[in-house]
């Protein structure tokens, strides 16, 4: 059986610190936690789609070292085929996050093993890439690969793309997204990216910005506004059930594997949307990016 959903994109795990505020440049602030868990957004949103009910494989690389065991474990518990995730020397990818008591967060992500996921390897994946429905992308792997996979996707592959974070990727590969899938601070960057910057915020003109800019569709993701999906002629809101949020920690990362995982079964984009909303709500609810995310019998929030 081919695989619907192939995720090509990174494997952390992530160091998480709680503290009362974001310390200010040069500041020292007490903090608690320091624990290691499952992250990286190619993992995130491989999980994501996989306890959404999709059949998942992730191409990716880990390091030889004490995090590869915690950076793979709910990978392996939501059944995504590793198959084709190397091992290299060197260290696991880690993302160091501090998380504010009001949920927000700050990520810094050091690659390790994700900088190994190079052009050769995806082009190994060649077969697995033609024969999947949806392929999933994010910015955490070389730009090369990024590239390669997505010439290597099939006729009929559905390419997904959550640039983040943004950086610089061949164009013809970046306009495959159907849809892609952004932030409003992402959809600014994307569009400067693609010489065509927007002197404004308005989420409705970012849309429709990149919509101009060469997009087929687009998902631009406004967290506790919900998302606006444009697509056609139109451009749709999506809205987000409204709850306290803990940790909003790989909540974006929740929508793009739900989405994925429910365009691969056959809904609409909007349709898709609007489960993922909902899917990245409850994530935002619990602690951490992997182990936040609901599977098929939990109830999502309303």
């Amino acid at each position: 059986m081919p695989h619907k959903v192939v995720v090509v994109g990174s494997i952390n795990a992530d160091l998480t610190v709680h503290v009362h505020r974001h310390p200010q440049p040069g500041e020292t602030l007490a903090g608690s936690g320091g624990t290691i868990s499952a992250g990286g957004k190619g993992a995130n949103q491989a999980v994501a789609a996989a306890l959404q009910g999709a059949d998942v494989a992730l191409v990716g690389a880990v390091g030889r070292d004490a995090y590869a065991a915690p950076a793979t474990e709910h990978l392996r518990s939501s059944g995504v085929d590793l198959g084709a995730v190397k091992e290299v020397d060197g260290p696991t990818g880690l993302a160091v996050i501090t998380v504010s008591e009001d949920g927000e967060n700050t990520i810094i992500v050091v690659p390790g093993a994700n900088a190994a996921v190079d052009s050769a390897q995806v082009k190994q994946q060649a077969a697995l890439l033609r024969e999947a429905s949806v392929l999933l992308l994010q910015g955490e792997i070389p730009a090369g690969s990024f590239a390669q996979a997505v010439a290597e996707a099939g006729p009929h592959t559905r390419v997904l793309i959550n640039l983040a974070p943004v950086v610089p990727v061949p164009r013809e590969a970046l306009l495959r997204a159907k849809p892609l899938i952004a932030n409003e601070h992402e959809a600014g960057l994307i569009l400067d990216q693609l010489g065509q910057p927007l002197d404004s915020t308005d989420p409705a003109a970012l849309t429709r910005a990149l919509r101009q800019a060469g997009f087929e569709s687009v998902v631009l993701t406004l967290g506790k506004r919900g998302a606006l999906v444009a697509e056609g002629e139109g451009i749709t809101p999506i809205p987000t059930p409204a709850i306290t949020a803990v940790d909003t920690t790989g909540a974006g990362d929740a929508f793009a594997g739900a989405l994925a995982a429910r365009l691969s079964a056959g809904d609409s984009l909007i349709d898709a949307a609007c489960h993922a909303a909902r899917v990245g709500a409850y994530a935002a609810t619990g602690h951490g990016a992997q182990a936040s995310y609901p599977g098929l019998k939990d109830q999502l929030p309303e």
